[in-house]
């Protein structure tokens, strides 16, 4: 595709041949454009970002001074395998944000869903799946193979363990380290994060209906006190489960999972 002419590009940036600039993007000053690179539409490098490997960054993404997205895995076995990074649309990258790109480990592709806001000093490591209008906070830490799913809050200095998941809706409150899964609609806190009930702000924000509500606080109630071991107390309120949100918590619990989960106290 090359350069399209609407592009704007201050002459002080460099954009190797071969990269893809789409229609009406603005490169600032400074910037460094990697040969695999492709911008789409009215995406935004304000100045002194550097984009490189072979990245995707979706139309009307706007990246902030500093940033640098699609450099290698910081993972001592990768070992130059081709792998990819893919931002979606409308996202907010500020300034200082590393995104990299995948492992041959982990499915070779880092992904990034739209409409995310990545605030100043986050990282996104190596084969992180990140999913639609999440929010991470000022220097958040997400470790290689974190997958988070939509509608998800990180609080400022939290640290997400390698492998882990985060369920729809939840979110982790700031300085947090989270070693475990987390359900979907959870609230973490604590500096060892810890399961403190459901995100009731962010349920309520959404429009989630009252029935809803009570029906996630009583499932939530079963999980913490109930008979049996937390499979056994998921999987019966799986075969019961009238409410959409209940079962999917009973679906995240019984998938698979690779750090076990983090289980109300």
């Amino acid at each position: 595709m090359g350069i399209d002419p609407s592009a704007n590009i201050h002459t002080s940036a460099i954009v190797e041949e071969g990269a893809s600039i789409g229609p009406d993007c603005k490169i600032g000053p400074f910037c460094h454009i990697g040969p695999d690179v492709k911008l789409d539409r009215s995406v935004e490098l304000k100045s002194h970002v550097v984009v490189t490997g072979d990245t995707e960054i979706g139309e009307e993404t706007m990246v902030f001074p500093f940033s640098v997205i699609g450099e290698i895995p910081q993972d001592l076995k990768f070992s130059g395998e081709d792998t990819k990074l893919v931002i979606g649309k409308r996202n907010r990258i500020r300034e200082h944000v590393t995104m990299n790109s995948g492992t041959a480990g982990g499915g070779y592709v880092t992904r990034v869903g739209d409409d995310g806001l990545f605030m100043a000093g986050c990282h996104v490591a190596h084969d992180a799946q990140i999913g639609n209008n999440v929010i991470l906070v000022n220097n958040v830490a997400v470790a290689g193979h974190v997958v988070i799913e939509d509608d998800v809050i990180i609080g400022g200095l939290s640290g997400l363990h390698q492998w882990i998941r985060i369920g729809r809706g939840a979110i982790i409150g700031a300085l947090s380290m989270v070693t475990a899964d987390v359900l979907p609609h959870a609230l973490v806190q604590g500096p060892r994060g810890e399961l403190d009930g459901l995100n009731l702000v962010g349920l309520k924000r959404r429009g989630v209906a009252r029935s809803d509500i009570s029906a996630l606080r009583a499932a939530f109630k079963t999980l913490k006190q109930g008979d049996g071991s937390f499979q056994e107390r998921a999987k019966r309120l799986g075969e019961d489960a009238d409410s959409e949100y209940v079962r999917e918590m009973v679906a995240f619990i019984m998938g698979e999972s690779d750090r076990g989960f983090l289980t109300p106290k």
